[in-house]
């Protein structure tokens, strides 16, 4: 009673009469609710059957999972650590609870999973989810279906654990990782569709032209016998070879004179990856040439 007349506690106090530590007093009219706490009661948010249960609906009776976690605990947790719209990551998805329970509430999510189940299960919950099942939380939360996902396979790793390349990555993909690395936008063939090679059969050593740079990879005989080295090698050669690639595009490129193209070029710099660059620093520079060695800068940009 003594205490209770002196008013309401302050929000940080001392324990011990001043000689302990700080605590912080949250009251209920701060939160609106029962504050959050370390204790989840089944009866809030489910148990282990329930899960299962919830699993085994979802996938027609058959459930490889030994320990799927209930819808319920998932919503709990989603609604005190985010807001929807927010992005949710799952890197373990399992059966793909959290991915559900995510897209249920309005969040958008991310889930990685490494075992075949990611197909056969996680992407086949989804699907339902996205048509409007109604398990686990789906009524508590009104779901009705919506949204939709994609789903990606990871391809061959590009470099091993001590930074090498890992065997004979194909032209396409390694172009496709450095454009990524460089540009954080995916790369296809598309991007250059309109570059016309000087000899028919081969690719263009131009991968695009991405705000103001163009990017340039030497690597895998891209350049076939027209250099040294198979074209890996930034040389005078290799040089004249990616000024046609970039001549060819037909679009503004730098090299064209005011007479001939009143337009302003399309690219500002060149950034040519290769395996070594047999050009002194002063043409590099007059050029707008920067030289990134492959595969170390792909390590040291990732």
């Amino acid at each position: 009673m003594a205490v209770l007349k002196k008013g309401p506690w302050p929000k940080f106090y001392f324990t011990k009469n001043g000689k302990g530590g700080i605590r912080r007093k949250t009251y209920l009219s701060a939160v609106g609710d029962v504050p959050p706490t370390n204790l989840f009661e089944y009866k809030d948010v489910g148990h282990t059957d329930e899960a299962k249960k919830e699993v085994l609906k979802v996938f027609d009776g058959q459930s490889p999972f030994a320990t799927p976690k209930p819808e319920r605990l998932i919503k709990r947790v989603l609604e005190i650590a985010t807001d929807e719209g927010d992005l949710v990551l799952d890197s373990f998805l399992g059966s793909g609870t959290t991915a559900a329970v995510a897209h249920k509430m309005g969040r958008r999510w991310i889930g990685i999973e490494m075992g075949d189940h990611a197909k056969t299960h996680c992407a086949v919950r989804m699907k339902k989810v996205v048509d409007g099942e109604q398990g686990g939380i789906s009524k508590a939360v009104k779901w009705q279906g919506g949204g939709g996902f994609r789903y990606y396979e990871l391809g061959e790793a590009i470099l091993n654990e001590d930074g090498s390349l890992t065997g004979d990555i194909p032209f396409d993909v390694m172009a496709a990782h450095v454009w990524f690395s460089e540009t954080k936008t995916p790369w296809s063939e598309c991007k250059i569709e309109n570059v016309k090679c000087k000899i028919e059969g081969t690719k263009s050593t131009v991968l695009g032209i991405h705000e103001g740079t163009a990017y340039v990879l030497l690597y895998n005989g891209i350049l076939k016998d027209r250099s040294v080295n198979g074209g890996n090698v930034l040389t005078r050669k290799t040089l004249e070879v990616i000024q046609a690639d970039l001549s060819a595009r037909g679009d503004g490129s730098r090299g064209r004179s005011p007479s001939q193209d009143a337009r302003p070029p399309e690219y500002e710099k060149i950034v040519v990856y290769g395996e070594a660059c047999r050009l002194m620093a002063p043409t590099l520079e007059a050029l707008k040439i920067e030289f990134r060695q492959t595969p170390y800068d792909l390590v040291t940009r990732r």
